[in-house]
């Protein structure tokens, strides 16, 4: 088995929502091939196995994902999970439109209603029991 290395930069360029659908596909069902991903993203659209590879490709390129060879077939992982892209990507967002403050972003979540009441005790729940955890 070969490796690929997964191109590492600090700001990738942004997802269509395709390539949204596909990362989906391989956050969700781990490594896979391409035919696996395939399967996956040919229920909401029609794809052909080909056009899956090329924005496989794209995606290895941009940085998102990485490639084993297992005999002929490449077996294609995320370079980072879900959790961690959302985060980066809201870090991007917090530093581009809000000056870098998180107080900014949320007090405009807030205003904008875009958290619901339920979500943010939850929220607040989360913070304090961070916040206990670090005394």
């Amino acid at each position: 088995m070969t490796k690929s290395k997964g191109i590492k930069s600090r700001v990738r360029a942004p997802l269509t929502d395709l390539e949204n659908e596909i990362m989906g596909a391989v956050w969700s069902g781990g490594p896979c091939s391409v035919e696996t991903v395939h399967k996956a993203v040919s229920r909401k659209r029609k794809l052909k196995e080909a056009s899956v590879r090329t924005l496989l490709r794209r995606l290895e390129q941009k940085g998102y994902l990485r490639h084993d060879v297992e005999g002929r077939a490449f077996i294609y992982s995320a370079v980072e999970p879900a959790r961690s892209f959302a985060g980066r990507a809201v870090r991007q967002i917090i530093d581009r439109l809000c000056q870098g403050s998180v107080e900014e972003l949320v007090s405009g979540m807030v205003d904008a209603k875009v958290l619901t009441n339920d979500e943010l005790e939850r929220l607040a729940d989360f913070v304090r029991e961070r916040r206990e955890k670090g005394k």
